[in-house]
């Protein structure tokens, strides 16, 4: 993985994700079902929480973030921080995933992000399910 950005003192992990995304809604749906643990909490690009962070991220919503203890994480890792955190097979998956060269995984990150509007539509606003605490503004 490349060097993430410092630390951040937000409850950690925390994924940012496109709040007007379909595809973003769903992938946060996924994390929730299989987060066992409930480490992660959530929070769209454009709120309050992204917008607050001391160490500011990248403003295109194209991209997933993942803050964690160890930093700020885009694209392909932010998808790997995330499956490492949840744990348990995800992490290996996670592990996996880093063999694949940063090139080549973000290149698939891109291509698919490019399109994502396109093939899933835009977000409902209701379609978020999970407890309300895991969600930040």
């Amino acid at each position: 993985m490349s060097e993430p950005a410092k630390a951040s003192p937000l409850p950690t992990p925390v994924l940012f994700f496109d709040g007007e995304c379909g595809l973003c809604h769903r992938s946060v749906a996924w994390f929730q079902r299989h987060d066992r643990r409930r480490v992660f909490r959530y929070a769209p690009l454009q709120g309050e929480t992204y917008a607050a962070m001391p160490e500011p991220g990248p403003t295109d919503l194209s991209s997933m973030v993942v803050v964690d203890e160890r930093g700020l994480w885009t694209e392909s890792d932010a998808v790997i921080a995330g499956l490492r955190a949840i744990g348990g097979g995800w992490a290996l998956v996670a592990g996996l995933g880093r063999l694949v060269p940063r090139f080549l995984r973000n290149g698939l990150y891109r291509f698919v992000a490019r399109r994502r509007l396109g093939w899933f539509g835009p977000a409902d606003a209701c379609d978020l399910p999970g407890e309300a605490d895991s969600l930040l503004p």
